[in-house]
């Protein structure tokens, strides 16, 4: 007796189901993106208990006749695709066919249609998955899609939703992707008849994404102006240095307006931003890649999320070199905002007068009551008006005995003339933040932020240009690697040995180090390795080998730069932040930490009261 038979169409329907239809929000993406290939301007989505009672996607789409209306409930129905052929030009975001009959065939589904013109629409009621009525409708044109009481026929299904709010973050979700990646198009998000979102078409991505995350997110983004690269497009925005996120959640990236999910991508993010990042610190991106359908496969996962491309390195290249060239794009107004004067220069002001008039002296300290006895017999000691140094002074006070007048000292003598600044430098607070004032209000730097990222830059440029000076071990190391990371050692011995480490095979899976950069040690030697073969997986094909380096550099120089405690007096401060400025990437240290902020005046003056 045969064992193997034909399922059901019905059970064949629910199977397939499965792969296309795993929660509301499911239904939400597969629904609006029908709305959108039959070129929707508005699409209005209402949800209920989370979209397990009702889901509800309307939109002025092209509508369909009643031919069309029923052939779409078919499996495999599409007018996307004709031949295998299509599937490597497609330009939709649908194409499958399985979408509407796999929704239909869990819920109790309506879908109502009219097209442009038409004197009559069209309403067709399924439910389960078998069609119970056909008739006319008087419904606006464009279609109208429920679907109600999902999974009601499969309770084994059902019974794996998550909450009610669970299930609305994730459609409100899948609604933001579309609304980000079609900002021309305008959406409407109602949860439980209360309104979520509601976005006028018409929008620019900046104006789109300032109505969904607010304008603190979009400041920080900066424009990505839209560049061909070799057949490859892209534009959106992406976040400024240092501004990091601990997951993948806004790093978000369209496919020919379809949002992917692609390591590749990924990666060349990384890359692109390199030592701007915190370690596992993720970018935050809005980007949109326009590119020859021919050279992508998205048919790869039912979801249609993954894709592959056919030339992944030079996919890589173009994303890591607009990435590039972003971030420097903002370094000249960077440069510009923090250096930016302050109202009033800042230059000695030689009209104060020598002596403070005696009612300031109350404020502070009243020096005529000083007995002689209690004078210190140091010879002029000097007592520093609070919050100076010996080098920024302007004014000073000489003690001497009383019974003796004070010497007098012209203003030439006391003040000490300097050139005027781009910024005013006012002190160094906790050893640690040096306190300057520019246009913007209060600028703060982390010395020791600074100068890694000095030292970083300095020591990298002399390893490009000279390579790192090595150390023989008496004791060479072995390191046993597997097959694959052998390959990528042997490829990379050239640029290994351009940072300062021995490298070479030693048998089947196993290499020698048989020297260090002088300032590796030996113990750190096996892991820095396995660290570096990490970064190969990573690193683009036009990237400097000379990156594998850069680990233990930033570790080298972590130790050798300026510490907190360290006391810096005014020049050394004054040299620190005019050497961090001249850095390509002056804004975070090797580690991704930031190394200037700005307080705003508004910022400060919100903290007073000022302002609301």
């Amino acid at each position: 007796m045969s064992r193997i038979a034909l399922l059901p169409e019905e059970v064949a329907s629910q199977v397939a189901a499965g792969e296309v239809v795993e929660r509301p929000a499911s239904v939400v993406k597969e629904l609006v993106e029908n709305s959108l290939d039959a070129g929707a301007t508005r699409i209005e989505v209402l949800i209920r208990r989370g979209g397990n009672s009702l889901v509800r996607v309307l939109d002025n789409g092209c509508g369909m006749d009643r031919d069309d209306a029923l052939l779409c409930l078919e499996r495999h129905a599409t007018s996307k695709i004709r031949t295998g052929a299509d599937l490597m030009a497609i330009h939709t975001l649908g194409f499958r066919g399985e979408a509407l009959p796999s929704i239909a065939s869990v819920s109790r589904f309506r879908l109502t249609t009219r097209e442009h013109g038409a004197l009559a629409g069209t309403e067709v009621l399924v439910n389960g998955g078998r069609m119970e009525t056909v008739r006319d409708s008087g419904e606006p044109e464009g279609t109208q899609i429920e679907a109600r009481s999902l999974f009601y026929n499969l309770p084994a299904r059902r019974k794996f939703l998550r909450t009610e709010n669970t299930e609305a973050s994730h459609v409100e979700h899948v609604l933001q992707l579309q609304a980000i990646g079609h900002p021309h198009v305008g959406f409407v998000f109602l949860n439980d008849e209360r309104l979520v979102h509601q976005l006028p078409p018409g929008q620019t991505l900046r104006e789109r994404l300032r109505d969904l995350f607010g304008t603190t997110l979009v400041n920080e983004l900066l424009e990505v102006s839209e560049t061909e690269i070799a057949g490859v497009c892209v534009s959106g925005l992406l976040g400024r240095a240092g501004v990091s996120r601990s997951n993948r959640q806004q790093q978000i990236v369209f496919l020919n307006g379809r949002p992917i999910e692609n390591p590749t991508i990924s990666h060349a993010l990384r890359e692109g931003y390199h030592t701007a990042l915190m370690k596992g610190q993720h970018p935050v991106t809005f980007l949109s890649i326009e590119m020859d359908p021919a050279a992508v496969d998205v048919n790869v996962h039912p979801a249609k999320r993954e894709v592959r491309f056919r030339d992944p390195a030079h996919i890589r290249e173009v994303i890591v070199e607009i990435t590039r060239r972003t971030l420097e794009s903002d370094r000249t107004s960077w440069s510009r905002t923090f250096t930016a004067p302050p109202s009033k220069p800042f230059t000695p002001d030689e009209t104060l007068p020598l002596i403070p008039p005696p009612e300031q002296f109350t404020l502070r300290r009243d020096w005529s009551q000083i007995p002689a006895s209690s004078a210190a017999p140091a010879e002029n000691p000097t007592h520093q008006i609070a919050g100076t140094s010996e080098s920024t002074a302007l004014l000073t006070f000489t003690s001497a005995p009383s019974a003796q007048p004070a010497p007098a000292f012209s203003a030439q003598q006391l003040l000490q003339p300097r050139p005027t600044l781009d910024f005013k430098f006012i002190g160094v607070l906790g050893r640690l933040y040096i306190l300057m004032e520019n246009a913007g209000g209060l600028v703060l730097v982390d010395q020791h932020a600074a100068h890694e990222r000095i030292l970083f830059e300095e020591m990298r440029r002399r390893m490009e240009g000279q390579g790192v000076p090595t150390q023989r071990l008496l004791l060479p190391i072995t390191l046993q690697v597997a097959p694959k990371d052998a390959d990528w050692l042997r490829e990379n011995l050239d640029a290994l040995s351009r940072t300062g480490i021995g490298l070479e095979p030693f048998g089947a899976g196993t290499f020698k180090i048989d020297a260090l950069p002088q300032f590796l040690g030996a113990s750190d030697s096996p892991q820095l390795l396995r660290d570096i073969i990490d970064e190969l997986r990573d690193t683009s094909q036009q990237t400097s080998k000379l990156r594998l380096g850069e680990d233990m550099i930033a570790k080298t120089v972590c130790r050798h730069a300026v510490k907190a405690n360290d006391i810096l007096r005014e020049p050394e401060c004054l040299r620190l932040v005019q050497d961090l400025l001249a850095c390509e990437l002056p804004y975070c240290c090797p580690h991704g930490r930031p190394t200037m902020i700005q307080l705003s005046y508004l910022e400060l003056e919100k903290k007073f009261g000022r302002k609301v």
